[in-house]
């Protein structure tokens, strides 16, 4: 399981938290601007991949190696077949 978290300045200690689990979508997140403004919706998916495909990730990563951190094994499992259908 892996969480966003979003730490208001005023509302502190009080966290928001969106927990994801690896073949989840990322959610699309408040961002909190200055007091007084409303939030901006950021889509969290649609960042991770537009950085991915510009930074070259792709070419970067050896995919045939194990992930570090290990995968569980029903993840490792999801991650296989995910790479297996790219």
């Amino acid at each position: 399981m892996y969480f966003v978290l979003l730490s208001r300045a005023e509302k502190r200690p009080m966290t928001e938290v969106w927990p994801i689990q690896l073949a989840d979508r990322l959610p699309m997140v408040p961002v909190p601007l200055l007091a007084g403004d409303a939030d901006v919706t950021l889509d969290l998916q649609q960042v991770l991949s537009t950085v991915y495909d510009l930074c070259g990730y792709d070419l970067a990563v050896d995919y045939n190696r194990p992930p570090v951190p290990p995968l569980d094994p029903e993840e490792w499992s999801w991650a296989r077949e995910r790479l297996r259908k790219a």
